[in-house]
């Protein structure tokens, strides 16, 4: 049989057939051959309630049968309007909602509305801040303010510069705040190591991953760090972006990882669990403040970005849909229950003789392995396979195991991961993996 799709984030020539997925429901997928996989990364981060559920489905079909498309420049449909009414309620700090398609271009977005946003009041802004070890998306703009490394090596004299600060952690909170001060008052000690600095006032917004960097090996920091560096950048007039692609949607145990934090983003990038993992959908929200700045008689200051499944109704439809279900199927207490199994097991692995560290935010628990460490370490394809032989899917980043499952991920299936994830470690300990 011959196979004609090129995968992402795959190396075609040692990947092996792709495993055939004909079927989901809740928590499991089902191959051609009938094998059940437990999703313990929710597809991607996406799921949140489970596979095939009714309730998106339906909703999905209904709007198919009434509207599917319409142009968004100039147009508009009921639902988006009630889905932008919904997130609004969720962020009620922000007044406007973009649509576009996924993770990256809800960053794109948000990059362009704030360098756009300082062009349209005459005021040269042109720098952006992120995280050193950040990471949000693949596209040009949302790979220049992510992590200089083998995901960017192949592009990195066409990514334009950005100010790195230190990823903050449990050691360097001090550090990273005055890191980010002395970025902002244009001192040349901040570190910056791309270029020289011109002074104070040249920084147009500060990009973040809240609390969890995902790619970065699920990078954990507290709250408290974030909201002072959130003030730093409101005291300094520099715009700020949470990207919670990743952690929004009650990943964190909140509905976004930013609600631990008392200072607010001027946007939100929002996708991944936005369409409860049925659509690609995306949104961007952000304060009157920035809205206001592009109202004007000049057609130049529009905002010049578009897509063509901009608003798409079916997206908007699973949007809502995927918010009813927080309330229908009690997902809230399913999320605490998770939360607390994987505090358990978090506290009996620590100290493992396979276990570097292991960490946990809300749903999310990463364990780091006592191995080769990058995103390509060998020990990545082991750890794998090895579970996927066991009905359990995982995708490790590198030598960290992660969990992420979707939100109706049965008491028992979990302690099955954890058990399966118990004798993994002891398989490297013993040398036996």
């Amino acid at each position: 049989m011959s196979y004609n799709i090129w995968h992402p984030y795959t190396q075609m020539q040692t990947a092996g057939v792709p495993i055939n997925i004909v079927r989901g429901e809740g928590a499991y997928l089902y191959d051609d051959t009938g094998k059940k996989y437990i999703d313990a990364v929710a597809s991607w981060w996406t799921n949140l309630h489970g596979h095939a559920h009714p309730h998106i489905a339906n909703a999905i079909a209904k709007q198919a049968s009434t509207l599917e498309q319409v142009i968004f420049a100039g147009f508009t449909h009921p639902t988006a309007i009630k889905l932008a009414d919904r997130l609004l309620e969720k962020i009620p700090y922000h007044d406007k909602v973009f649509y576009s398609d996924n993770g990256s271009t809800a960053v794109e977005v948000a990059i362009k509305m704030s360098l756009q946003y300082f062009w349209n009041k005459g005021e040269d802004r042109k720098r952006i801040i992120a995280f050193r070890d950040a990471y949000h998306g693949d596209t040009f703009g949302s790979m220049s303010i992510s992590a200089r490394g083998v995901f960017t090596a192949p592009f990195q004299s066409y990514l334009f510069e950005v100010d790195f600060i230190h990823t903050p952690n449990k050691h360097n909170a001090a550090e990273v705040k005055q890191q980010l001060r002395n970025l902002l008052s244009g001192d040349e000690q901040s570190g910056s190591p791309f270029r020289e600095l011109e002074g104070a006032g040249k920084h147009a917004a500060f990009i973040f991953e809240p609390l969890v960097l995902g790619s970065a090996g699920m990078l954990m920091y507290d709250a408290d760090v974030l909201d002072d560096l959130i003030a730093i950048c409101k005291e300094a007039g520099v715009l700020v972006i949470a990207d919670e692609v990743m952690t929004g949607f009650g990943r964190t145990g909140q509905f976004l990882a930013t609600d631990y934090c008392s200072n607010k983003a001027d946007m939100v990038c929002l996708s991944k669990g936005i369409t409860g993992g049925f659509l690609p959908f995306a949104a961007t929200t952000c304060t009157q403040k920035i809205y206001d700045a592009f109202l004007s008689e000049e057609r130049a200051k529009m905002l010049f970005h578009g897509h063509s499944y901009t608003g798409n109704a079916l997206g908007c439809a699973a949007g809502l849909a995927s918010l009813e279900v927080f309330d229908m199927d009690n997902t809230w207490q399913h999320i605490t229950r998770i939360v607390a199994q994987h505090s358990a097991f978090a506290q009996s692995i620590a100290n493992h003789p396979s276990v570097s560290d292991v960490r946990q935010m809300g749903t999310i628990i990463a364990i780091e392995l006592k191995t080769d460490t990058g995103y390509l370490s060998s020990i990545r394809d082991k750890a794998y396979n090895y579970f996927i032989e066991r009905g359990i899917l995982v995708r490790p980043l590198g030598n960290i195991i992660y969990l992420l499952p979707p939100y109706c991920i049965r008491k028992e299936d979990l302690e099955y991961i954890y058990a399966t994830m118990l004798q993994f470690l002891d398989s490297l300990a013993d040398g036996n993996s």
